[in-house]
């Protein structure tokens, strides 16, 4: 790809400056640069490593190999951007520049912020110190999957709790996943009978959208798990192998409960980077405040985001960046020409819930839980658990990232036309 590697220190300006060299980050920058192949792009990006996240469930359930689902950031940073490889500790939006870590600063003539978001590992007392010993493990941690894999093969008996924090977070299906994948391989070797399996999630509902919720139930059925709502993991000791977790129960009392475990999957609280919840680019919660249609951010005209940081609602998957990129992508250049903004981003998002090794309930979904199947029938057949889907994400999902998203070619993603107002 040999993206050209700027050195630090000097002051800069560029057309467009993107913020994130991951999933969103360099999608957008493909799709703009096949639209309009002269213009001016940056992306600031401190990471020395592209990591392909879905992967990382897999690899938890012993379906991928660790390797496959990273590859040496200049490899994939595309030839045409410049990519100043920093962290960015400021936006200042009045300015039109971004701050960099070593105190310099990028001037742009539009803005697109798709970076990280944060996993809070700190809000769970005890956590970070308790990871990748005593069965503590997490899928969400690069590099733990592995040990979560190893931990489920060694379990023959006890009791294994799956953790699910309060929304929004990166792939709202992952902390299920873990658990299925989990489950599947003890019920083919023959002592589920032997395991007191939990999920502790704190939402009120099994998947947000309901039309998915009577599949997964089956498969809960099936794996005689129990589940437990309302219920959030606040504390890991992971030497005593005990976890507290904070019951709510309908009036708002709390109470904290522990319980004992020789298997824990943690998934941590997330929230958007600091450059961006404490500054006026947030919303009220904190995430970037964007249109939810034009994905333009709601005061300043010249920014754009996606990706996990949006505040918008739609989820936080990577299926959502291959239908967000096109919007972006087309609306950026046309208010860079003066011109109404011509896409919309209907919230698609996509969650592949892995129910056992072979079979997937493919959600597929937009704003306010509206179902959006993009794939044809025989692969997704609406909301039942299928082979086909299972073939999809482990065999074609992974290429099409690498090889096409990543790449700026749109298959299936052809974003909806705005009715301009």
């Amino acid at each position: 790809m040999n993206s050209r590697t700027e050195p630090a220190g000097a002051d800069r300006h560029h057309t467009i400056v993107i913020v994130g060299g991951g999933a969103a980050g360099i999608s957008v920058a493909s799709s703009l640069h096949k639209r309009d192949r002269r213009l001016d792009i940056a992306i600031l990006e401190p990471s020395a490593t592209h990591h392909y996240q879905p992967g990382w469930t897999m690899v938890g359930g012993g379906v991928f190999q660790p390797e496959v689902t990273s590859r040496p950031m200049s490899q994939v940073m595309p030839g045409f951007v410049s990519w100043y490889q920093q962290a960015v500790s400021g936006v200042m939006p009045e300015q039109n520049q971004v701050r960099l870590a070593d105190g310099s600063s990028i001037s742009y003539q539009a803005l697109v912020l798709a970076p990280w978001l944060e996993l809070n590992w700190s809000a769970i007392d005890g956590l970070e110190s308790a990871l990748g010993d005593n069965g503590v493990t997490s899928n969400y941690r690069q590099g733990m999957a592995q040990y979560t894999w190893q931990t489920v093969q060694a379990l023959k008996k006890g009791r294994a709790l799956f953790s699910q924090p309060p929304m929004p977070i990166k792939c709202a299906g992952a902390p299920q996943k873990a658990m299925y994948l989990s489950s599947d391989h003890w019920r083919r070797n023959g002592v589920l009978g032997q395991l007191d399996i939990q999920f502790h999630n704190a939402g009120a509902v099994l998947f947000g959208v309901p039309a998915y919720v009577p599949a997964l139930q089956e498969y809960i059925d099936k794996y005689g798990i129990q589940v437990n709502f309302q219920s959030n993991l606040v504390a890991v000791n992971g030497p005593a192998r005990k976890a507290t977790f904070r019951l709510t129960e309908a009036e708002g009392n709390s109470q904290d409960r522990e319980l004992d475990f020789d298997m824990l999957h943690a998934v941590p609280p997330q929230r958007a980077p600091g450059f961006i919840r404490e500054s006026v680019l947030a919303n009220d919660g904190g995430w970037l405040n964007l249109a939810d249609d034009t994905l333009q951010h709601k005061t300043f005209a010249n920014i754009f985001g996606l990706g996990d940081v949006s505040g918008t609602g739609n989820a936080k998957t990577a299926a959502a960046v291959r239908k967000q990129a096109p919007v972006v992508a087309e609306n950026l250049i046309a208010s860079l020409r003066n011109q109404p903004l011509p896409a919309a981003y209907l919230g698609y998002g996509s969650c592949p819930l892995t129910v056992e090794n072979g079979r997937i309930v493919l959600a597929e979904f937009g704003y306010n839980g509206v179902l959006q199947p993009s794939f044809p029938q025989w692969v997704n057949d609406g909301t039942k658990a299928t082979r086909a889907a299972w073939w999809l994400k482990a065999k074609q999902l992974p290429t099409l990232y690498w090889h096409g998203m990543l790449k700026g070619r749109e298959w299936l993603a052809g974003p909806a036309v705005r009715e301009h107002h």
